[in-house]
């Protein structure tokens, strides 16, 4: 008997967190498809893992596009059996404008989700990165607004979460808040819907991890360095760290682990919330 070739996807993969889940999905599967909208950085990222002696193939792609997803699939479909996705491609609150943070970290979620829901079968496990961000939010946004983050697929979602929320939405950081916010709440109802398979979604949430979009952040923001100074463990988190707890959660030894969100966050929120 043969056994199938397992396949895994690493998003995000050119840098930061998305590549240093990559070098751990390499040691989970056959073979790596590594995720990422720039050419160059993930070209590169593959032939590095390809040099350590893993199968891994670059895939460039935005994962706003439906096209390109269906591709993604196809090309999955094609190498085998998917057996761990590891989504962490996304962006942070000074990379755009609300309604493109809106698109890549939730919308994009979804229809990568919509996109490869056919390939999950029996082991196979997803990761979304979410962040630590709505939960230093206290309390839960109004329930309108939740029905909303919980369609992110509809077509009019950009201007339904406009209407629930009004003009603050244009606030960048609320938008990435709320954005993540339905992560959580959709990685709860993808696991959901892909228990009777056999497969399982959770989300994770980092939290101020050292990454070159971290320090773009930071670099915008004095507030983050209050964070790190309140983190218990008095400092940034590494990708590698992050990157570890999904590996764990992607492994065979997290079989039984579904439908929960992974803080990774040295301790802050526990700070902050007292």
């Amino acid at each position: 008997m043969t056994t199938m070739t397992t396949v895994g996807i690493a998003t995000g993969a050119g840098r930061g967190m998305g590549l240093a889940c990559a070098e751990r999905v390499a040691d989970i599967v056959d073979t790596v498809l590594l995720v990422d909208r720039d050419e160059e950085t993930v070209t590169t990222a593959a032939k590095n893992l390809s040099a350590a002696g893993a199968a891994a193939e670059p895939f460039v792609l935005d994962v706003t596009d439906a096209e390109g997803l269906a591709r993604l699939a196809e090309r999955t479909a094609e190498l085998g059996t998917l057996r761990a996705v590891a989504h962490a491609a996304g962006i942070s609150p000074t990379m755009a404008d609300w309604r493109r943070i809106f698109t890549v970290d939730l919308v994009g979620t979804a229809l990568l989700a919509q996109a490869l829901r056919p390939l999950a079968t029996t082991g196979t496990a997803m990761v979304f990165f979410a962040s630590m961000a709505p939960l230093l939010s206290p309390g839960e946004p109004d329930p309108e607004v939740l029905s909303v983050l919980d369609d992110p697929l509809d077509d009019r979602f950009l201007d339904r979460i406009h209407e629930v929320v009004g003009p603050s939405i244009a606030d960048t950081g609320l938008a990435y808040s709320l954005a993540k916010r339905g992560v959580h709440r959709f990685a709860r109802r993808e696991a959901v819907r892909l228990g009777p398979v056999g497969a399982r979604a959770c989300s994770i949430s980092p939290g101020l991890i050292d990454t070159p979009q971290g320090r773009q952040e930071a670099a915008e923001h004095a507030s983050m360095q209050v964070l790190v100074q309140r983190t218990p463990l008095g400092r940034e988190g590494r990708p590698e760290e992050v990157a570890a707890v999904v590996g764990f959660a992607l492994s065979d030894q997290a079989g039984f682990l579904n439908g929960v969100d992974l803080l990774v966050d040295g301790g802050v929120c526990a700070a902050v919330a007292g």
